[in-house]
């Protein structure tokens, strides 16, 4: 296979081979317990987990217990304390905006309730304790966290809490990687579907229990239904009820034997409540990050945001109407669409488009999705397609272009082989980016946990290679409407003949890993999403599919220009000492995978001159009609010039 330009110009996308996936982890973490009691036993935890290669803890800042004496009385000590041992071990620290309690869900072994004050914060407006709370069809409250048919009175109160956190900790800003927001019940986009409050009717593996039957509930899915058909008369019609009044508009009055009939399949009522009830989920968690991003919007501005969905693997398999009924009552999937399908992400398109409604935000939102350490059982008691699932959620978030990391969800997962295959299997195969272990103990014992994740990193793990900033300047004319891309990586046959790279059956083996440094060019930056190689392919699985290759920033020298490299991500950069149409890719490089820190590349003009013509630059480890850069170098060319500049950063 020849790799050059005139051959592969057209191609549009990466050929995946089968575990292209593998050396794709950028981040390994571990989770702190939910609450540190033992100071001497966690601090030796975290030295063996930068041992084996972990990159950071992630850490649940409770609600509950930073500003649980009052309104605006903030005590942030215990965090002081976890987040500078996390420091000085040489880890990351991944906080979670816990706005839910710690207590009362699988492996809890804490009790940290929301602050208490806020079910009486609202009642001079109107709002009871019971208007703030999820109520079940059972009739039970929930007080795990706050409704969201209540979250427009709370979100103040969350973004003065993240206000609040991010003023205390700037200092730290450089060693959080990435900042979680809890959604819902164990910090999860759901509801509080199979949780204890419901006295065990509603827990695994039953199909749970809807929680839209508070007043605020019940008044907003009446509002819903007479905006979609226009009235009372147009509600009774489409569903062929009669409904004498808006308030004969409810949620299921017999849910069991609404499931058990069908009728969330074969009703427009049932249609129409399941879409109701998952949209209005979905609402809440567009809210939610909308309010994170005005929150963090000073020292952890640049900082990545999260959040989780889980992995309800269970009455997956059924052969009756509860099928997919458990994931329904968590509000996870609609029962409008044909969930069997890839085109919907077998009922996880709209979930996922959550975070993808942000791939266009500079920063980036990951989703974090739980269960990879499981098998599919679809003939036992809990008819669970649990693996299916990890590869239908990833495989959609990559079709959205959403950048996925996974989770065991429970910690028995990570200290069996059995978990640690299926989590393996999970990263060959599909698209996870990132790893984060239920909990530090699991794999920092000396046992088959340790040995796992310690291999897991060695294998997967990215940032085991030789990561430095690598600059590349490309002088290049350009008109309004024009942009450029260059491809690159190693020859084909040179890596083949030389390196023992199998790249016609691989072709990663010939690509370069990356991470693009600037992110503020508004243009730019949604190419630069999923752009995870300089390769020789175009636009990558992921990648926006108008990126040619990997998108470069124009720059200049000229310090007067308005706009800046630093603000707007084009214009004015200081590295530039060259003058005007010079440029600018900017990445972290893996410098491993270069030849003997050498690399290819060339150069692309979209809507005009297209590729640039072969040079024959010298000095260069193999002969080759592309321009040669250093890695952890800068280097300057122009388009159709042999000639090169290549310098200290």
């Amino acid at each position: 296979m020849k790799t050059s330009f005139q051959t592969l110009a057209f191609a549009s996308s990466i050929v995946v081979a089968v575990n292209s996936w593998a050396d794709s982890a950028t981040s390994a973490n571990v989770m702190a317990p939910l609450e540190v009691s033992n100071w001497g036993e966690f601090e030796s935890q975290l030295n063996t987990a930068k041992s084996i290669g972990v990159t950071g803890v992630s850490v649940d800042v409770w609600w509950g217990k930073v500003e649980s004496a009052g309104d605006q009385q903030f005590d942030w000590s215990y965090y002081d304390t976890i987040f500078t041992k996390i420091s000085n071990a040489g880890l990351h620290i991944v906080p979670i905006m816990s706005f839910h309690q710690c207590g009362g869900n699988v492996g809890d072994t804490c009790d940290i309730p929301i602050p208490g004050w806020i079910w009486n914060h609202y009642t001079g407006q109107g709002v009871s304790a019971s208007d703030l709370k999820y109520k079940s069809e059972y009739g039970n409250e929930s007080v795990e966290t706050v409704s969201l048919w209540r979250d427009d009175y709370v979100l103040d109160e969350y973004k003065e809490f993240m206000e609040a956190f991010e003023a205390h900790f700037a200092g730290m800003a450089k060693v959080i990687d990435e900042i979680n927001i809890s959604m819902g019940p164990a910090g999860e986009l759901r509801y509080p579907s199979y949780n204890g409050h419901d006295n065990g009717l509603t827990g695994y593996p039953t199909r749970g229990g809807f929680q839209s039957y508070s007043e605020p509930a019940k008044a907003d899915f009446r509002d819903w239904a007479i905006a979609k058909y226009g009235s009372v008369a147009g509600v009774s019609a489409s569903w062929g009820f009669t409904l004498n009044s808006k308030d004969d508009i409810n949620p299921p009055s017999n849910a069991g034997s609404f499931i058990s009939n069908g009728e969330q399949y074969n009703t427009q009522y049932g249609r129409d409540f399941i879409r109701w009830y998952h949209d209005s989920l979905m609402d809440h968690g567009y809210r939610m990050l909308d309010n994170a991003l005005l929150a963090f919007d000073g020292s952890f501005a640049n900082i990545e945001l999260g959040f989780k969905i889980p992995g309800i693997h269970w009455k997956m398999s059924a052969t009756d109407n509860t099928v997919r009924s458990a994931e329904m009552a968590a509000g996870l999937i609609p029962s409008d669409v044909d969930v069997s399908l890839d085109a919907t992400g077998h009922g996880y398109a709209d979930i996922i488009g959550v975070a993808a409604a942000y791939n266009n935000e500079p920063r980036g939102v990951t989703l974090h999705f739980t269960a990879l350490e499981m098998n599919d059982d679809p003939n036992g008691g809990g008819q669970s397609l649990a693996q299916s699932l990890v590869f239908w959620v990833a495989n959609e978030a990559e079709v959205q272009g959403v950048n996925i990391k996974g989770e065991n969800a429970l910690s028995g997962g990570a200290s069996s082989a059995t978990g640690w295959d299926n989590i393996e299997n999970a990263f060959t195969y599909a698209s996870y980016s990132g790893m984060t272990v239920l909990r530090i103990n699991q794999v920092t014992d000396g046992g088959t946990g340790q040995y796992r994740y310690q291999q897991f990193i060695n294998n997967f793990l990215v940032t085991s290679g030789d990561w430095q900033r690598t600059v590349i300047f490309i002088y290049g004319q350009t008109e309004v409407g024009q942009d450029m891309f260059v491809r690159g990586g190693i020859d084909h046959n040179y890596a083949n003949t030389n390196l023992g790279r199998n790249c016609q059956t691989y072709n990663f083996e010939c690509a370069i890993p990356v991470r693009h440094n600037n992110l503020r060019n508004s243009t730019t930056a949604p190419w630069k999403s999923g752009d995870d190689y300089l390769d020789w392919y175009g636009a990558e699985a992921g990648q926006n599919a108008a990126s040619v290759g990997s998108p470069l920033d124009w720059t200049t020298n000229n310090a007067s220009n308005p706009n800046t490299v630093s603000v707007q991500g084009f214009g004015y950069e200081p590295l530039n000492s060259f003058g005007d149409h010079y440029w600018m890719l900017d990445v972290e490089m893996d410098c491993s995978k270069a030849v003997n820190g050498w690399f290819e590349l060339k150069s692309f003009i979209s809507n005009g001159p297209g590729w640039e013509g072969d040079v024959a630059q010298s000095g260069t480890p193999y002969s080759s009609g592309n321009h040669f850069a250093q890695c952890g170098k800068m280097n300057v060319f122009q388009r159709g010039s042999s000639s090169a500049i290549i310098g200290d950063l």
